[in-house]
């Protein structure tokens, strides 16, 4: 069925389509992910509500992933190793070969203790199962033909797979390493919430200190956590809800105070703990605007202006510091004297040390929502963080890595070419190929990982929410698939990518990724790359 056939039909449904996808796993229960990881905290009373990221990116050279001043342009492995050819010879219903996962070290690796998954890989051919009105290798050609073929994507390649069995349906270069850029989120997602229980909440705590009157605030890795009122928090410009609305420092500040309070002290000395991470908190491409200084305890991100809904908002030079003297401020205004200014702990937190207050971010599971969303570096990082801890990996930019690899590895993605340098995509020197993106895609819709549907339910929904608000609009040229695509966008300097769901013109569900390296402007190669996945949505491709 060509390109146009479906075209009218879905002018009329686009309505029910956005429903349709946006409601399309969220009814399904999230399970815990069952690796290792810290029991999960109760739910908590102390909840306030919270400030995210802006939703899009389009005017500036990169979506909340991209850096100012050069930071961001393309080194290291920024494209393919061979020059795809869309209109070439297409690849068809194929796999990666089945001797493209990692190395075997990573076989070694602390998740590998863990039963390996179900012996349906979700990129092999359909041997069984209903394979009715799967889009064909000709007609994913001819609908897509004179999209792709579109100057301003510059080098292009890209993968369509059956979300429902995984089966590679059509691809150029789909085996070929490119940048991702912030498409990289979907690895650190599709790993975190497979190593770590969906329903895992991270707690920022207050403790008694070693001496009289001393008191240290540890953090526990929750960037969202918030030093605004309930009534001023927002999250990508809406009210959070009681799923979503971090945890509140003044909160902590209250409890914190309550329990000096009834044990007679007035008067503390406060420092901070810092040890949950390692490594060096600066990010290679840190630019103090698209990330933060990744550090186990800040307030709001990080950011100057706790309600901005700048791209790229300015950053304080100290996170850390600069929220343990938020939370000074909050005990005095309880009547707590706090003397002198709040400085890092000499040591870690004894693990038997009485807790004097405790908050707890929103679970995993809604963490990892909400970074897809709005492409949230920080919490990005972040989160991979989280996973590098479930694998006993070092809790730093390297052990991330490390640990993101080794879990995706043992779920039976192809690493044949990944190289992954962080959490979020900033870094240039990132390199997955379309196919490992689809991959992830239909891991995340498989039965059997039930546990990992929130890579979908974050996904942004095509005109309507997070990085994909203002795109697919009026004048792109892909309106008509509004609504109709979930998915997850990246942008460096001269790379664009975007991957994610498509429901097409006979109601069957796809994942792709489309990868492109490009001198046009940004905000042109992403039209140009949108009505790309238009076509796809547009048409049963027969």
């Amino acid at each position: 069925m060509g390109a146009g056939v479906g075209a009218g039909r879905r002018r009329r449904g686009t309505a029910v389509g956005l429903f349709g996808v946006a409601l399309l796993v969220a009814g399904t229960v999230l399970t815990s992910g069952g690796g290792a990881y810290a029991q999960p905290s109760p739910s908590p009373g102390g909840h306030s509500a919270g400030h995210d990221e802006e939703d899009d990116r389009a005017g500036r050279t990169g979506e909340n992933g991209d850096n100012k001043g050069g930071n961001g342009k393309g080194k290291g492995r920024t494209g393919a190793t061979e020059t795809p050819h869309p209109t070439g010879t297409p690849s068809a219903a194929r796999t990666p070969s089945a001797g493209s996962s990692a190395p075997a070290s990573s076989a070694a690796s602390p998740g590998a203790a863990r039963p390996a998954p179900g012996a349906g890989a979700v990129l092999a051919l359909a041997e069984a199962g209903p394979t009715t009105g799967l889009p064909t290798a000709q007609g994913l050609q001819q609908a897509l033909a004179s999209a792709l073929g579109d100057k301003n994507l510059g080098t292009v390649s890209f993968a369509v797979a059956d979300a429902a069995g995984g089966q590679l349906l059509y691809g150029s270069g789909e085996n070929t390493p490119a940048t991702p850029a912030s498409t990289t989120k979907l690895a650190t997602s599709v790993a975190a919430l497979s190593l770590i229980p969906a329903d895992t909440r991270l707690t920022t705590r207050v403790v008694k200190g070693v001496g009289p009157g001393e008191i240290t605030l540890v953090g526990g890795g929750d960037p969202t956590l918030t030093a605004l009122p309930a009534d001023q928090v927002q999250i990508g410009g809406l009210p959070a809800d009681a799923d979503t609305a971090p945890a509140s420092l003044d909160a902590l500040a209250r409890q914190t105070a309550a329990a000096l309070k009834a044990a007679g002290t007035t008067a503390v000395k406060l420092d901070y703990d810092l040890s949950l991470y390692s490594g060096n908190p600066q990010h290679k491409n840190h630019d103090a605007e698209n990330i933060a200084l990744v550090t186990p305890l800040m307030v709001d991100e990080g950011k100057v202006d706790p309600k901005s809904r700048e791209d790229a908002p300015p950053r304080v030079a100290d996170p850390a510091g600069q929220a343990a003297e938020a939370f000074a401020a909050l005990l005095r205004a309880q009547g707590i004297t706090v003397e002198g200014k709040a400085r890092p702990a000499a040591a870690p937190a004894a693990p038997t040390a009485p807790v004097l207050g405790r908050v707890d971010s929103p679970t995993v599971a809604r963490l990892v929502e909400r970074l897809l969303t709005t492409s949230d570096n920080t919490l990005a990082e972040a989160i991979a963080r989280q996973a590098a801890i479930a694998a006993h990996q070092p809790a730093s930019f390297e052990g991330a890595a490390t640990a993101v690899t080794q879990e995706l590895a043992r779920l039976g993605v192809p690493m044949t070419g990944v190289v992954l340098n962080d959490g979020s995509g900033l870094h240039p020197g990132n390199a997955i190929p379309p196919a490992v993106l689809v991959h992830l895609l239909a891991l995340a819709a498989s039965e059997q990982h039930p546990a990992l549907r929130p890579v979908l339910t974050g996904l942004p929904i095509a005109g309507f929410t997070g990085t994909l608000g203002k795109r697919f609009g009026s004048g792109s040229g892909a309106v008509d698939a509004a609504g109709l695509v979930r998915a997850k966008t990246g942008s460096l300097s001269g790379v664009n990518t975007l991957a994610g769901t498509v429901v097409d013109g006979e109601g069957r569900l796809l994942v792709f990724a489309v990868m492109t390296k490009t001198t046009a402007p940004a905000d042109t190669a992403r039209a140009a790359m949108d009505r790309v996945v238009a076509r796809i949505a547009a048409c049963g491709c027969h």
